[in-house]
C-alpha cells in the first residue's frame, strides 16, 4: 500500500483549498500575527483611548461651580444713596413762669429826734464811733440792717454814710421802703496789722451759749480806746433768726440762742484797733 505524503504549508502561505484568502489579504494577515506576536513578547499593550472631551457650551446638571471663578469674579461696588439730613423742627418755646416782680426800695429822708446820737461804722452799738448827729438834723436814710435796728445815713448829698439807731430818728415814708443788707455785708474799715483772733471755742448750756477766745495783744498806741472785741450772732429769738453784734472788753462772752428757728444759728469774732477790724473767725455754734 502506498504511503501517503501530507505536505505542509509553508508559514506565510494559505492553503490552497477553496476557502483560502486570496494572495493580498493572506500577507496582511500574517503581518498583523507578526505584530501581534511582537506586542505579545514586549508587555506592550495599547493605550485606552481618551475620552472625548464634553461638547463645549454643555453643562451637566450635577457640576458644581468652580471655586476660583468665584473668587477671580469681580464685584461692581453697588452705589449707596447718601441721605440728606431731615431739618428738625426748631422747639417752640415752652411757655416760663412769669418773673417774681423785683421789689423797688427808696432813699428816705429822717430828722434826728434825739440831742446828739452816735453814728457808727457798723450796724451796732458795739462798732466803732464814727462821728456824731444832732436833734433836727435832716439825713438822707439808704439801706436798713437785716434783722437789725440800725438804719444807714448820710448828710443830704453827701458821701460820707454811717449807722444809727432807726428809732433815733422820724422817718417820712416806712422801714420797709429801704433796701435790706446782711450785716457781714457792711464794709468795716480793715486793719492793716493784725490777723484774726486765736483758740476761739463755743459752749452751750440751754440757750445760753459761752463764747471764748485768746486776747490781741496789741502794740503801745494802737488801742481804739473802745469796744476791743464784738462777736457777730445770727441767733433765734422767738422762732426768728435775729441779728446781734454783743461787744466787749473781755475775752468771753454769752448770748442768747434760743430754739424753735429753722435756719441754724451762726456767729464770727471780730477785734478792733484804732486802724480798723481784724478779719473776722467764724465761731463753732453748737447747735441747741
Amino acid at each position: 500500500m502506498q504511503s501517503a505524503r501530507v505536505l505542509l504549508p509553508a508559514i506565510g502561505q494559505p492553503p490552497r483549498h477553496s476557502g483560502a484568502f486570496p494572495r493580498p489579504f493572506a500577507r496582511l494577515r500574517a503581518f498583523l500575527q507578526f505584530i501581534f506576536l511582537l506586542a505579545l513578547l514586549c508587555g506592550c499593550a495599547p493605550a485606552a483611548a481618551s475620552p472625548l472631551p464634553a461638547p463645549t457650551g454643555t453643562s451637566s446638571p450635577s457640576a458644581a461651580p468652580s471655586a476660583t471663578a468665584a473668587s477671580t469674579a469681580t464685584t461692581a461696588p453697588a452705589l449707596t444713596a447718601t441721605a440728606r439730613p431731615t431739618p428738625s423742627p426748631s422747639p417752640s418755646p415752652s411757655p416760663s413762669a412769669s418773673p417774681s416782680p423785683v421789689p423797688t426800695y427808696l432813699k428816705l429822708r429822717g430828722v434826728v429826734t434825739i440831742e446828739q446820737a452816735v453814728c457808727h461804722y457798723g450796724p451796732g452799738a458795739p462798732y466803732l464811733y464814727k462821728y456824731g448827729v444832732y436833734q433836727g438834723s435832716n439825713l438822707e436814710v439808704l439801706r436798713r440792717v437785716e434783722g437789725g435796728n440800725y438804719i444807714e445815713v448820710q448828710a443830704i448829698g453827701g458821701s460820707n454814710a454811717c449807722w444809727v439807731r432807726e428809732d433815733y430818728l422820724a422817718l417820712k415814708g416806712s422801714l420797709t421802703d429801704l433796701q435790706p443788707v446782711p450785716a457781714d455785708q457792711v464794709a468795716l474799715p480793715l486793719s492793716p496789722y493784725y490777723g484774726p483772733p486765736t483758740g476761739v471755742s463755743a459752749s452751750r448750756a440751754g440757750s445760753r451759749v459761752t463764747v471764748s477766745w485768746n486776747a490781741l495783744v496789741l502794740r503801745a498806741g494802737d488801742d481804739s480806746e473802745q469796744t476791743p472785741y464784738i462777736v457777730e450772732a445770727w441767733v433765734c429769738r422767738a422762732g426768728q433768726i435775729v441779728f446781734e453784734p454783743a461787744g466787749t472788753y473781755h475775752t468771753s462772752v454769752e448770748i442768747t440762742d434760743e430754739p424753735g428757728c429753722a435756719a441754724p444759728s451762726r456767729a464770727r469774732l471780730l477785734a478792733a484797733e484804732k486802724h480798723g477790724y481784724t478779719l473776722p473767725v467764724e465761731i463753732p455754734w453748737p447747735a441747741p
